[in-house]
């Protein structure tokens, strides 16, 4: 399962970044890495972008980098 179809207010564990090069750097860099809690905290209704908290950071992911963080 992919972070973006994980439901809203779930709190989900990262097991895999399956980005390469810039993107998943990008995403490393926001302190989404394996083994990482996200808890999900609001979607937009067409789905991007996709707000979540991580490590006590507030943040928002494009539906495009969510595709690209398997959870579970």
């Amino acid at each position: 399962m992919t972070l973006k179809e994980a439901g809203v207010g779930s709190t989900v564990t990262v097991t895999k970044l399956t980005g390469v090069g810039a993107v998943k750097r990008r995403i490393m860099d926001m302190g989404i890495t394996k083994g990482v809690e996200i808890y999900i905290r609001k979607v937009a209704p067409l789905g991007d972008p996709i707000e979540v908290t991580v490590r006590g950071y507030e943040l928002s992911l494009r539906k495009e980098d969510a595709e690209m963080i398997e959870v579970k």
